[in-house]
């Protein structure tokens, strides 16, 4: 991207985010419907955004994967992208987060109106016994919410050797529920850090469900061999359609 395009698609993100909050602040006074209606128009409009000022198309795989109702996303994070994005792919999304964006002014006022899930990163037993908790009330509330998590915590640069957090695993358990896997490779395209934006398209694949039922440990390595090997094939694909070289794996060690 070039610099004038990427200045202009941040002139663009940014204001569009401001006055969107500004002006759709009223709507945390409404009944929680039509403030969950603006987020969600919100997320389509910043997909919409990012195709046009950015480049950045968008081209999503496996809906058969995702069921109705209230379920668990365990996705890959590698940019800003999905953070927003989600907010108008899911019928009701809830994001575990790290608590200190709950303090933003107007931002975090969305998150907490919107019962997102702020959690306490240095907390001990008492934070995932809470988050147990608080999952499972966000499950249920309404027709069935879509808690997203994602298990690494923190965005981590395509390619990067996976860094999971057991977190996942526990709110799994206990929530007795399903969990969807999502690869993407959006951090190909709006990399971290980074305001200038590589045109292209974004893939977000769904993989098959987990059902409820299994062992901590159990779900732990299937979720993670789940979304690494579809994140890893979304890599090299993304990578091709940059022209980009390849890398190439050594065949006797798995991918990660």
């Amino acid at each position: 991207m070039s610099l004038p395009r990427a200045i202009l698609f941040n002139v663009v993100f940014y204001l569009t985010l401001f006055l969107y909050m500004l002006f759709g602040s009223p709507f945390l006074l409404a009944p929680r419907p039509a403030l969950l209606g603006m987020v969600r128009t919100w997320g389509k409009l910043f997909v919409w955004i990012c195709h046009v000022f950015g480049g950045l198309k968008l081209e999503i795989r496996g809906r058969e994967n995702l069921p109705p109702g209230p379920v668990i996303i365990a996705s890959k994070h590698q940019s800003a992208w999905e953070t927003l994005a989600y907010l108008g792919l899911f019928d009701d999304a809830c994001f575990v987060l790290k608590k200190e964006l709950s303090y933003i002014p107007f931002f975090g006022w969305f998150i907490l109106r919107l019962n997102h899930i702020p959690l306490n990163r240095q907390g001990g037993t008492s934070v995932i016994t809470k988050l147990v908790a608080d999952v499972k009330r966000e499950l249920h509330r309404g027709d069935g919410r879509q808690v997203i998590f994602f298990p690494e915590g923190t965005r981590r640069a395509p390619g990067a050797p996976p860094a999971y957090r057991f977190g996942i695993a526990l709110a799994y358990v206990g929530a007795k529920a399903t969990c969807v896997p999502v690869a993407l490779n959006a951090g190909l395209f709006w990399p971290r850090r980074s305001l200038r934006l590589k045109p292209g398209t974004i893939v977000v694949e769904f993989l098959p469900p987990i059902p409820p039922g299994l062992k901590r440990e159990a779900f732990f390595e299937q979720l993670q061999t789940s979304i690494e090997t579809a994140s890893d094939r979304l890599y090299e694909e993304g990578l091709r359609q940059l022209g980009e070289p390849v890398p190439q794996r050594d065949l006797a060690t798995p991918a990660a």
